[in-house]
């Protein structure tokens, strides 16, 4: 019953020709039956004007989903012809009805009044072509015949108005669905965009930090192999232990992109309190680092903390790249009311192209550019150039009610 009720959905003329064969059959057999009086003058004529009209009608209704303004027109333009050329109704004047429906369902603006007009004189006219001369006397009684004969018409028409505005809501509410499924369709690849784009950004820092840190060891591992198998031995424990941080740290970002189920086995996000733990890793490999705090040490948002570690650990990165042997570095991070700066100086080479690009070895450039992001996340700013005297300066002003 489904199907059948979606088919004839889908071919709304098949309903209207069942209908109309219909309205022809019964149309017809009034038609003939209704021959009127022998001796009344051109009672031929309209006789058989009456049966062109009971076929007429049925033929209109067929098509008057495919040119409802056409066929609404015409239609009426029959109605008022029947009227004027004293053609007695039958049951094919349902036709009219159905007429002035789909002029207020489907027609334009202007055939929907028209329409209406017919609709509201039908109920006259129709009591004048057939109240007969002696009965014209009753006011009253010849009002209420055409309001009673007006009433079918006005509430087809009105009918007609409610399923125009019915499907016009629907079509808006169609409208809308397709809409938010674009919008969410673009959400969905701005986060996914945004995802890859932070996906890569601990991946960058991650192993850009460690394996350079490996790469110094296994350096000064080789160098010192054959006169300092002691030393070497240590940078080979250096590099090991780094390895193993490398590891966690991997494990922390995969821990983000598998399900909730399995998200708690993975450690938290590093933060501000592992600062201490990536410095003397940092001094491990041979960088000398000072740190420093200022102002009152309290919590901060998970997101805002990994903001600064990572910040940390890029700049690190880029003075053990860049700053040439005997660099030193400083690291300094200030608690105030309404932010928080994080400065990273060094004493290395000054400001080359490559770490003004974050580049390097590998040439991909995304050590600042990763730094910029992070911190335009937070609705923070970036400051990073030469340092007055020599050196490198990298300085971070983060909000910190933003970023609650």
């Amino acid at each position: 019953m489904h199907r059948l009720n979606a088919w004839l959905r889908r071919h709304p003329m098949v309903v209207d020709s069942a209908w109309a064969l219909l309205l022809l059959l019964f149309g017809l057999l009034a038609a003939v039956d209704n021959e009127g009086p022998p001796d009344e003058p051109f009672n031929a004529v309209r006789h058989a004007l009456g049966i062109v009209v009971a076929v007429v009608i049925p033929g209109l209704m067929v098509m008057r989903r495919r040119w409802p303004d056409t066929i609404t027109t015409v239609g009426l333009g029959l109605g008022l012809a029947q009227v004027l050329a004293g053609v007695t109704p039958n049951l094919s004047s349902i036709g009219y009805l159905v007429f002035t429906y789909t002029g207020a369902a489907f027609g334009r603006a202007w055939v929907s009044r028209l329409a209406l007009v017919a609709s509201l004189a039908a109920g006259p006219l129709t009591v004048a072509m057939l109240m007969r001369p002696q009965d014209r006397d009753g006011a009253l009684r010849t009002l209420f015949l055409a309001g009673l004969l007006t009433t079918p018409f006005i509430l087809c028409w009105a009918w007609g108005r409610l399923t125009r505005v019915r499907r016009a809501y629907l079509v808006e509410l169609e409208d809308r669905a397709s809409r938010l499924e674009r919008e969410r369709d673009a959400r969905a690849k701005v986060a996914v965009a945004a995802e890859r784009a932070r996906i890569a950004r601990e991946l960058h820092d991650v192993v850009a930090h460690n394996v350079s840190v490996m790469i110094v060891q296994a350096d000064g591992a080789a160098y010192v192999l054959d006169n300092s198998p002691a030393q070497a031995k240590e940078a080979l424990s250096t590099i090991a232990s780094t390895g193993r941080q490398a590891l966690v740290e991997m494990r922390r970002l995969l821990g983000v992109l598998r399900t909730a189920d399995t998200a708690d086995e993975y450690v938290p996000q590093p933060g501000v309190e592992e600062l201490p733990e990536l410095l003397e890793q940092v001094r491990t490999a041979g960088l000398p680092v000072d740190f420093t705090t200022a102002g009152e040490v309290r919590e901060l948002p998970r997101g805002l903390e990994l903001t600064v570690y990572r910040i940390v650990q890029e700049a690190l990165t880029n003075v053990r790249k860049h700053g040439g042997p005997g660099a030193r570095a400083r690291v300094s991070v200030d608690f105030r009311d309404l932010d928080l700066e994080v400065l990273i100086e060094d004493d290395g080479r000054g400001s080359t192209g490559e770490q003004l690009t974050g580049g390097g070895a590998d040439g991909l450039g995304h050590g600042l550019i990763g730094m910029r992001e992070r911190v335009g996340m937070v609705s923070g700013s970036l400051d990073v150039g030469p340092r007055p005297g020599g050196g490198f300066r990298i300085r971070a002003v983060l909000p910190l009610k933003t970023a609650k």
